[in-house]
């Protein structure tokens, strides 16, 4: 592969306008960090785009040459898909220009904005778009998967509120898909992953919001238990404008509190109101008159400050491992056996998230997009959190056991953001009976699995010898 990729950096050189990295350039080894330390990648070069006739040209060569080929956007692929070992990263990190159009309430993104970029744009206007988050999120992976979020039970799925995808496909060409054109693939891209080309643009469909009112509080000891039973009954018949998020968690030592333990269980809850300010403090009011939480806070602050606010606890460069799935209905018996486990977890950082999704997402059609489970609204994300090589077997193996535990109440499905690289296997089931019409898109438009670093569906006669790895 070594000559193969000196071949191409060749053939590359002169026509394209980006920058070409090798592992002994100047800035390579910045360049090919990626979020989670768990995967780390030396791939033999980095071609940063800087625009579509970019894109197209590495496509060409590098599929031409059968050279195994990562796409990056953000680098924020829990699984490590966003690089490889040895090919090409193709890098849209250059290519980040947001165009808002107010009076239509849509924005043009490009294939390299990360979450951040997209919010400081949209936001200058006081429109927002529904996404992610942690702001240092690629935009691109995340609509591509599906994409939940802050504003996915007012306003749907990030998937949801795409109108049209810009996409360099295997061959090279340049395709747009909406609802009018190339419709089979509009329906793909929205949940099915970069399984099908390059998105270098997205017309995405945005909504009048600029403040949120915004609570928090943390439950203790004996209180977890009810407060996990009151949510879980209480979340079916809430408002679309409410979003309140559990995770389970030790407690963390900015408690502040005499009850504080380092290794006491806790449930920290955040609950956002995105409507009318008098409702929203009536349901704020009713969220915290419930399992005597401590550390209550209750604040209107901007809407940007909500999309940074998680930032800091998931940086660049830690260790990731999740398992994820959902439910259906959450029964007493798995809520136990999640508090039970935070008695065994080996890293403080690490915990049990849990969300209701509804509304908004909820209503669209199971066959609507690619988009996998809508009908069991529970999602759950177990997410290992360390920064040391030498405790990966204990934090990982704490995860799987778990998960495992939990599997037999859980619906069958996973949410592909949230799958980590040893999951190839649930692939299919994140789609379930979306499975052969992927199938059939991805035959279409990359017969030869050229796109395959990513929660792979093979063409119906992907070529004999193609290996991911």
């Amino acid at each position: 592969m070594a000559k193969n990729l000196e071949d191409l950096a060749d053939q590359l050189k002169g026509k394209f306008k980006g920058e070409l990295l090798r592992p002994a350039d100047p800035g390579y080894s910045d360049a090919r960090g990626i979020w989670n330390a768990c995967v780390a990648r030396n791939p033999g070069l980095i071609a940063r785009c800087n625009g579509v006739p970019d894109v197209q040209m590495a496509v060409r060569a590098a599929n031409a040459a059968r050279i195994l080929t990562a796409v990056r956007c953000g680098g924020h692929s829990l699984a490590g898909f966003s690089s490889c070992d040895g090919g090409l990263v193709i890098d849209l990190s250059g290519m980040r220009s947001v165009v808002v159009n107010e009076q239509a309430r849509l924005a043009y993104a490009a294939g390299g904005c990360l979450l951040g970029t997209m919010d400081a744009a949209t936001q200058q206007v006081g429109l927002v778009y529904p996404a992610g988050v942690v702001s240092h999120t690629g935009a691109a992976g995340l609509i591509l998967g599906g994409g939940t979020g802050w504003l996915t039970r007012i306003f749907g799925m990030s998937c949801d509120n795409v109108e049209e995808f810009t996409v360099v496909t295997a061959d090279g060409s340049v395709v747009r898909a909406s609802a009018r054109e190339n419709d089979e693939l509009f329906w793909a891209l929205r949940g099915g992953g970069g399984n099908f080309g390059v998105v270098t643009e997205f017309a995405l469909k945005l909504h009048p919001l600029a403040t949120v009112m915004l609570g928090s509080g943390l439950c203790i000891k004996d209180e977890i238990f009810p407060t996990m039973r009151y949510w879980r009954d209480f979340m079916p018949v809430a408002p679309d404008e409410l979003k309140w998020n559990l995770s389970l968690r030790v407690m963390p030592d900015s408690a502040g509190t005499a009850a504080a333990d380092s290794r006491a269980p806790v449930l920290s809850e955040t609950i956002a109101w995105f409507g009318e300010r008098r409702a929203g403090q009536r349901q704020l009011d009713r969220v915290f008159s419930v399992g005597n939480p401590i550390a209550v806070t209750k604040r209107t602050i901007p809407f940007l400050e909500l999309q940074t606010m998680a930032d800091a606890e998931f940086p660049h460069g830690r260790r990731y491992y999740t398992k994820s799935g959902y439910f259906k209905t959450l029964d007493d018996d798995s809520i136990l056996q999640m508090i039970d486990a935070l008695s065994s977890v080996p890293s403080a950082n690490s915990q049990i998230e849990l969300a209701y999704l509804g509304g908004a997402a909820g209503r669209v059609g199971a066959s609507e997009t690619a988009f996998g489970t809508r009908d069991a609204p529970y999602i759950m994300n177990i997410l290992a959190d360390w920064s040391e090589p030498a405790e990966d077997a204990e934090n990982i193996s704490w995860v799987r056991n778990l998960f495992a535990k939990l599997r037999p109440a859980m619906q069958p499905g996973v949410y592909v953001n949230f799958m980590s690289g040893d999951e190839e296997n649930r692939t299919k089931e994140a789609y379930n009976e979306r499975w052969d019409r992927l199938v059939a898109v991805k035959s279409h438009y990359d017969p030869s699995n050229f796109f395959r670093l990513n929660q792979n569906i093979p063409p119906s006669q992907a070529p004999v010898g193609i290996s991911r790895k």
